[in-house]
């Protein structure tokens, strides 16, 4: 027994969870001091869809974002989410470009990397593993939590020694959809604490509304690390409050030894920041509540939320239920992928096509993604998937048994050519490489906040521009 270490999501997951990561680096700038003063183990500050959305909504850099970060967060480590092969995008990248990111990543500031693969597939993993490692940044390695007649304790253990043997340093249990039930909990430690050295975290979702019984018994059984939420932004599809665990372990021996007072301070500024997001309607009420039929569907918020947008585009809201039960169908088809970025995506877009054309027949209308996953251009699904369906999926194309990455060109050349009329830091040309048409509007829109900044200057000072 040994006291639990908290790592803290508000920067991160907790408002991509409940507001579509939309926080500001402004409205994170006042109270990271004291965040920093709290004794967290580790602030999860970057990652994930953050990225993508600093560029796409915010008009913000988050390079630049990261760096202000670490400038006021002096004594905390920072930890990200890194897709793996997929870096922070939704596709494979080179190698080049992966070892780059991360080089960067550290540079910037963070000091842990959580990397995941979607499909669970080690190959995927090797590169980013390497990358960090020289880097000399930690490597938890995670692994996505899913439950199928394909996924069993010993199974995630077996795949926990691998990563281990692979160079983790610590592992990661990620329940992405809150689908991990507190006995089934208990047991999942101790069988991956049977199997490995390294310590082990816990990172699971409210939105079944498990999430504070699954921690308990978890650190009962042993684990090292667990992921909470200051209270405003807990709850819901977010996490178990960060308070409300400290409080439940204070004077035991799991106890964190973080003080009330201190998180007491933190919880009152973003009580402000929930107050105005409720009111813009940037939080839905609907996100807040707990929905136990997650454990039905498996489907993690950011997925549902999705869903629910390409129905209302589509005019077809009513067909939600209709959807969901699809979306087991299709996972089953596919193999038992979990259902986390990009295969929550690929998955579920398959599953609205189905039901929106189901009078031409199911699969009728496939995606180019989903014949991707078919054929093996995201890794090894965990289950195998039956002849009949691959060859009515993507015909006689070949199956890619192979770690995809292998056949992708070297990257980084093309993208310094490409970057070239854009550059204001060696950055700019990763951002192009993961979102490269959203990366572009960003540098245009900041080559405009520059010349209006230097025209205003002249201004000042009476000088002409023209």
């Amino acid at each position: 027994m040994s006291k639990i270490l908290i790592t803290e999501t508000v920067l991160r997951d907790a408002h991509q969870s409940l507001a579509a990561t939309r926080m500001t680096t402004e409205e994170m700038l006042p109270i990271l001091e004291d965040m920093d003063k709290v004794g967290y183990y580790s602030l999860e500050a970057w990652g994930g869809a953050t990225f993508d959305a600093c560029l796409r909504f915010l008009h913000e850099d988050p390079w630049q974002r990261l760096r202000t970060i670490r400038d006021h967060v002096k004594n905390t480590k920072l930890q990200m989410l890194f897709r793996g092969q997929n870096i922070l995008g939704y596709r494979h990248y080179a190698d080049d470009v992966v070892e780059y990111f991360v080089q960067k990543c550290v540079a910037n500031g963070i000091d842990i990397i959580r990397i995941f693969d979607a499909l669970n597939d080690p190959r995927n993993l090797q590169t980013a593993i390497n990358a960090t490692l020289k880097e000399g940044g930690h490597v938890q390695a995670a692994i996505s939590y899913t439950t199928s007649p394909f996924h069993t304790n010993n199974s995630f253990a077996e795949y926990a020694k691998q990563l281990e043997s692979m160079g983790a340093n610590s592992i990661c249990i990620k329940d992405m959809s809150g689908l991990l039930k507190p006995f089934e909990a208990y047991q999942l430690v101790k069988t991956l604490k049977a199997s490995v050295k390294i310590p082990i975290q816990l990172h699971t979702h409210y939105t079944a509304g498990l999430a504070s019984m699954t921690l308990l018994k978890a650190i009962e059984a042993g684990v090292d690390g667990v992921d909470t939420a200051i209270s405003p932004l807990a709850m819901g599809t977010s996490h178990t409050p960060t308070e409300s665990l400290v409080a439940a372990l204070q004077g035991t021996p799991y106890d964190t030894g973080l003080s009330l007072e201190k998180l007491d301070v933190v919880a009152k500024y973003f009580t402000k920041i929930r107050e105005k997001w409720l009111a813009s309607g940037l939080i839905d009420p609907k996100v807040l509540k707990v929905d136990v039929n997650a454990l039905r569907y498996q489907v993690p918020g950011g997925m549902l939320s999705n869903l629910i947008s390409q129905l209302k585009l589509a005019g077809k809201s009513d067909l939600l239920g209709e959807v969901l039960e699809e979306v087991a169908k299709v996972r089953e088809d596919a193999g038992f992928p979990p259902l986390v970025t990009p295969s929550s995506q690929i998955v579920g877009t398959q599953a609205v096509n189905n039901v929106l054309f189901k009078n031409e027949g199911r699969y009728s209308h496939v995606t180019k993604e989903f014949k991707g996953l078919i054929r093996g251009e995201y890794g090894k699904c965990p289950a195998p998937i039956a002849e009949e369906f691959r060859k009515k999926i993507i015909g006689d194309e070949p199956i890619i048994d192979y770690r995809p990455a292998d056949k992708i060109a070297p990257e980084i050349d093309s993208l310094r050519q490409r970057v070239a009329s854009y550059q204001e830091q060696e950055e700019d040309l990763l951002s192009l490489a993961l979102f490269e048409q959203v990366a572009i509007k960003f540098f245009e829109w900041r080559k405009q906040q520059t010349y209006k900044l230097d025209s205003n200057a002249d201004a000042a000072k009476g000088v002409h521009t023209i």
